[in-house]
């Protein structure tokens, strides 16, 4: 799948790694790679993003990554905060983006993130049938529109972001709820949040430090050139 690419980072995200795993969930799994700089140049160059659904992994070119996670996008910016047992690869380029992940990060791309992608899973709930299968998937999307809001929240006020969620079980029972009919509940959790981004004073900067993330990536290109000759 990464002939001749490198993987740099790379662990599982998701429902395991929130600790929302249930019986059936799937175990997603989230990585960094490096392509052979001179690649780039080339007729061909290296596809930005590799995906497959069995298993469940999502494999981003480090550019193609730096972007996404400087965008805010969460599901990139939660690869560089996970707990250090869901890491399944850790190279010297991956602690590196570990470490500067804070540079990554910028008040108005987290609260557009994370409101706009819990606004995406309510527009899911809405649109759900009653069914069995409907009500199961109706209470996956309220669970992860409740946890985007808490994490957003969290990051938002003190610049550091919680995968592991203190309370599982508050998450999974708001799941049910919703998922029973309750769905002015998520609304009125997503108009909360909405009224705590506009109250909070965040540490987060205005803009992201691109510049200390742009190193981050010209080493990256730097280290895949071919050895001199």
């Amino acid at each position: 799948m990464l002939t001749g690419m490198h993987l740099l980072l790379s662990g599982i995200v998701g429902s395991v790694a929130y600790g929302l795993a249930g019986p059936g969930s799937d175990t997603d799994r989230i990585g960094v790679f490096a392509a052979p700089t001179v690649a780039f140049h080339g007729l061909h160059p290296p596809r930005e993003s590799v995906v497959t659904t069995d298993p469940d992994v999502t494999l981003h070119e480090a550019g193609k990554y730096a972007k996404l996670a400087l965008s805010g996008n969460p599901t990139a910016t939660e690869l560089m905060w996970l707990p250090d047992d869901c890491y399944e690869t850790r190279t010297e380029f991956g602690e590196r983006l570990i470490a500067i992940r804070s540079a990554f990060l910028s008040a108005p791309r987290v609260r557009d993130a994370y409101l706009g992608y819990a606004t995406q899973q309510f527009r899911k709930l809405t649109s759900r049938d009653s069914s069995v299968g409907g009500r199961r998937r109706s209470a996956k999307h309220a669970r992860h529109l409740a946890r985007l809001l808490h994490q957003g929240r969290v990051l938002y006020a003190t610049g550091v972001l919680e995968i592991r969620l203190a309370d599982p079980e508050w998450f999974r029972a708001f799941g049910e709820r919703v998922a029973g009919g309750a769905l002015d509940e998520a609304e009125a959790l997503v108009a909360a949040a909405q009224r705590d981004f506009d109250t909070i004073r965040t540490p987060l900067p205005e803009r992201p430090d691109e510049a200390t993330v742009e190193g981050w990536l010209l080493d990256v290109r730097a280290a895949h050139l071919p050895p001199a000759g």
